[in-house]
């Protein structure tokens, strides 16, 4: 019987061919055991959760991941457990990444924490910055974390807020990613241990933000700012995004379109900026003299925007401080 080599039989059969790969690679990281990988635990598993939980799901469904080199971690996360307070929750997780092939791997657990948590090689920690005390005072909840790795994703809340909860050979990291996870573009920030990490358990925390997004190292004491630019930069810029097609609005551009043109010329600005280009070097390029580009950063400039966008960031970075420590209300007693 002859073959029909259309295109989508081709492209199926070369995805079967991939899929195949990627989970030989997996046993092969694992042992070649169905349980020979390791298992995490998210414990709080809400938008940002779900979204690296997705992130991971997907690397492991399909044939995104790369070829193992000397960064790959030696065992990879194969079984899942994601903690949440109510049905609805778990049902969400369900509807958001029951999609992905590897889900049969994930179990969804409703006000349960310390029996997920005891199971687990690797927990994830993205609980309300509120709870995190509670919820790690839990009867049983020091004695489950003993020798594991509890990675932080909780805005403010220091290593030592959540290490004197903790026995002393629970390794705590923290990380800070942000909303754009769910796109696989978040720009994650991961605290520098001290002492260091050893080289797999480093290997092994990157792989798992890489999976939704850029990485990159700094020490501890810039994370307060970090979580200003990172966590709470999506919010300034889809502002600025906004404001951009609400100009345009106002000059007779249709709505969808006019977001749509916002949206589209950030995406290229950012595209630029991040093969390199200089925000003020490509400013420059696009102010040609008398101008319309020149026209309206002058009126940016006069609006003390420059500043303005700079004391946001500053302001965020103290208020996450301040959360981070406990401190209610602080957006209410702020100074001007």
């Amino acid at each position: 019987m002859e073959r029909d080599l259309t295109p989508d039989w081709i492209l199926k059969q070369t995805l079967s061919v991939q899929q195949k790969a990627l989970m030989d690679y997996v046993n092969e990281k694992t042992g070649g055991k169905d349980d020979g990988g390791l298992t995490l635990t998210m414990l709080g598993c809400g938008t940002l959760g779900s979204a690296i939980l997705g992130g991971i799901l997907d690397s492991l469904s399909s044939s995104q991941d790369q070829e193992a080199d000397d960064s790959t971690p030696k065992k990879l996360p194969t079984r899942f457990h994601a903690c949440v307070r109510s049905p609805k929750s778990g049902e969400r997780i369900r509807k958001e990444l029951g999609h992905y092939p590897a889900f049969k791997q994930v179990q969804v657990h409703e006000k349960n924490n310390v029996e997920p948590v005891r199971k687990a090689d690797v927990v994830l920690l993205g609980c309300k910055p509120y709870m995190v005390a509670d919820i790690l005072k839990a009867e049983g909840m020091r004695e489950a974390l003993a020798g594991k790795l509890l990675i932080s994703i909780l805005a403010g809340v220091k290593e030592e807020q959540i290490q004197q909860h903790l026995s002393a050979d629970c390794t705590v990291v923290r990380a800070m990613p942000n909303t754009a996870a769910a796109v696989r573009e978040s720009m994650t920030v991961i605290a520098t241990s001290n002492p260091p990490l050893p080289k797999d358990t480093e290997n092994l925390v990157t792989w798992i933000f890489t999976r939704v997004g850029r990485v990159t190292y700094l020490p501890a004491s810039n994370m307060d700012a970090c979580t200003a630019l990172c966590g709470s930069g999506p919010g300034f810029v889809a502002l600025m995004a906004e404001s951009l097609a609400m100009g345009a609005i106002a000059m007779g551009v249709p709505r969808d379109d006019a977001y749509l043109m916002a949206a589209q010329t950030m995406r290229g600005t950012t595209g630029l900026l991040l093969a390199g280009e200089h925000p003020a070097m490509l400013r420059d390029k696009v102010m040609t003299p008398g101008g319309c580009t020149i026209g309206g950063l002058l009126v940016l400039e006069e609006g003390a925007v420059r500043g303005t966008i700079a004391k946001a960031v500053r302001e965020a970075t103290v208020v996450a401080s301040q959360l981070g420590q406990g401190q209610a209300n602080v957006n209410g007693t702020r100074r001007t």
